[in-house]
């Protein structure tokens, strides 16, 4: 039984910083990928980053420069550092797990477990 538990939301002032942790526990198989989606009021989710089994990233661009996705694997754990917020990047932030080797679009379909998310508001 997968867990994906985020943890780090919460509000913050435009060009403020957060760092989001997402730990990941009962997978397996030490062969996967994950991601950072967000969902804002009204909107539909979002894919922000990924990271694939090889270490390599991607951003979405409206995230390029200002966040970076990280993890640790002794800790089970996925990070996002994100620097330079701005109010639109005010949403519910979900991490998710691909069993994939590499993820070949940033899209929910990818992936096949979510966390509960995490709140960002930034005013």
């Amino acid at each position: 039984h997968v867990q994906l538990v985020e943890s780090g939301g919460c509000s913050v002032q435009a060009g403020g910083s957060l760092r989001l942790s997402c730990t990941v526990s009962g997978y397996a198989s030490s062969r996967y990928c994950m991601g950072w989606f967000r969902r804002a009021p009204g909107k539909e989710r979002e894919g922000v980053a990924s990271i694939d089994n090889d270490g390599s990233s991607s951003y979405a661009d409206s995230v390029k420069g200002r966040f970076t996705i990280s993890e640790d694997n002794a800790k089970n754990t996925l990070y996002l550092q994100m620097n330079s917020l701005k109010p639109e990047d005010t949403a519910m932030y979900y991490c998710a797990l691909s069993p994939r080797r590499k993820i070949v679009a940033l899209r929910p379909s990818e992936f096949t477990d979510w966390g509960q998310g995490t709140q960002v508001t930034v005013s």
